[in-house]
Formats: C-alpha cells, sequence, structure tokens
C-alpha cells in the first residue's frame, strides 16, 4: 500500500503535501503495519542540488514521502501560488517518532555523525526513551558499506535514523533501505544536537524563521552553503515570471 498524498512541485521537486499532524499518524500507521518507508526531508540547497544531479533527483522522486524542512520551500510554494501546508522539520519528526517508538516499545537503528557523537546520543536516548530498544548503531565513518547494511539487517529495526549527511544519506537509504522493513528517514546533524555537541535554535528564533541565521552564527564554516538561498529565491521568482520549472 503506497502512500496517496497530493504533491507541490518546487523547481522540479515533488513535495508532499502534508501537515505535520498527518504526517506522523500516517508514519505511525507505516510502522504499525510493518510497511518500508524512506522519507527525505528537503531544503532549498537540496533542491539545488537535485537541478544539477539527475542521480539524486531520481532519488528524491522515488523517496515515499518528500516534505519541506525549511520555510524556504513553504514560501518558494507560496511565491509559485502553490501550497505546502507547513514547515516539517526533520528533527521534530525524528523526536516524535522516538516519543511514539518509546511508547510502543519499538526497535531503532542509528547510523552517522562521529563516534564521540553518535556514542552520547545513543546514551541520551537510552537516558530519555527508555522503553524503546536501540537495536544498533554505528557511527559515519566506515569503509565496508555492505557491512554496515548486514549489520542494520541483522538488528531488525522498526526505525532507522541516518545521519550521514546529504547525499549520502539519502543513497545510502536509496540502495539498501530494502534491508529491513522500517521507517527510513535522512536526520543531517540532528545526532550533534540529540548529543548535545550543537544547541538547537530558540523557539523564538523558530518563530521568525531565522533558525537558518542561529545555526550560521554557531557555524561560520556554513557561509559558503547559505549562498544556495539566495540563488534559490532568484530561481522560484524566475519560475513565476516564466513559467519555467
Amino acid at each position: 500500500m503506497q502512500p496517496n498524498f497530493p504533491t507541490v512541485s518546487v523547481l522540479g521537486v515533488d513535495f508532499t503535501s502534508i501537515t505535520n499532524e498527518q504526517f506522523l499518524h500516517q508514519l505511525y500507521a507505516d510502522s504499525q503495519a510493518g510497511r518500508n518507508r524512506v522519507i527525505v526531508t528537503a531544503n532549498p540547497e537540496i533542491v539545488l542540488f537535485a537541478r544539477q544531479n539527475q542521480r539524486y533527483a531520481r532519488v528524491l522522486a522515488q523517496a515515499d514521502y518528500t516534505v519541506p524542512d525549511g520555510v524556504g520551500i513553504v514560501d518558494g510554494a507560496k511565491i509559485l501560488q502553490q501550497s505546502l501546508p507547513e514547515r516539517i522539520t526533520g528533527y521534530d519528526t525524528m523526536l516524535s517518532l522516538l516519543a511514539w517508538a518509546n511508547d510502543h516499545q519499538k526497535r531503532v537503528f542509528l547510523l552517522g555523525a562521529k563516534p564521540a557523537v553518535i556514542q552520547k546520543a545513543v546514551a541520551n536516548i537510552n537516558h530519555d526513551y527508555p522503553n524503546l530498544q536501540v537495536c544498533g548503531w554505528h557511527d559515519g565513518y566506515f569503509d565496508d558499506e555492505q557491512a554496515v547494511v548486514e549489520q542494520i539487517k541483522a538488528a531488525e529495526p522498526d526505525f532507522v535514523f541516518c545521519a550521514l549527511g546529504f547525499p549520502k544519506q539519502d543513497y545510502f537509504i536509496h540502495q539498501h533501505h530494502q534491508a529491513a522493513a522500517a521507517i527510513w528517514m535522512g536526520v543531517g546533524g540532528s545526532f550533534d544536537v540529540l548529543a548535545g555537541i550543537v544547541k538547537r535554535a530558540p523557539q523564538k528564533w523558530q518563530d521568525r524563521h531565522l533558525e537558518w541565521l542561529y545555526r550560521l552564527l554557531q557555524e561560520p564554516q556554513r557561509f559558503g552553503r547559505m549562498l544556495a538561498l539566495p540563488k534559490y529565491l532568484a530561481l522560484i521568482i524566475q519560475q513565476r515570471l516564466t513559467g519555467r520549472k
């Protein structure tokens, strides 16, 4: 049974048009039914990369859910006279799934980040969500990819959270998600936040859509990546004026 939600195209990437509440309830139902699902949480930088990389564009097209992790996607859709209900962040979705997994004694596998970071993230999850089972984990530094896949397969997880950064995490999930009938989701730098290494923007910054600025102040080395935002906006305006995708 495939999900059947409307989609909205933003610069050639089809986003699932769904609210946070609808999305979570769908994922809970998917997990209870043992369905294999792939989630991509995409921001403007990811959309721009997909425009330049056909392989990555195909990966996004084959995901079960591609949701707007970034107010720029929601605003871009609005400029294009389309409607995405709201932003759906990967980090908040992961926290909701961990809480649900804790309530239902589900199995979780974590993949990615530096060894010290994932160890701390696992310890914090075990502390905060004592009723779920972290059935396995591996840091993001590995040469033998197939050995990691076999570890995931043997663990029989209900959820696989993959923090390898894009596009690596999405390629990994796309290639190997059949290893377990689980909810597979790329979560970028979320383990750093779970481990307490990186602080998330305060709620007032999030409410003002300034989470990107808070993160830039914490990590100035991200400045080059932030240059994708004006390029993305220019393409959105161009498409609005010309109708070209």
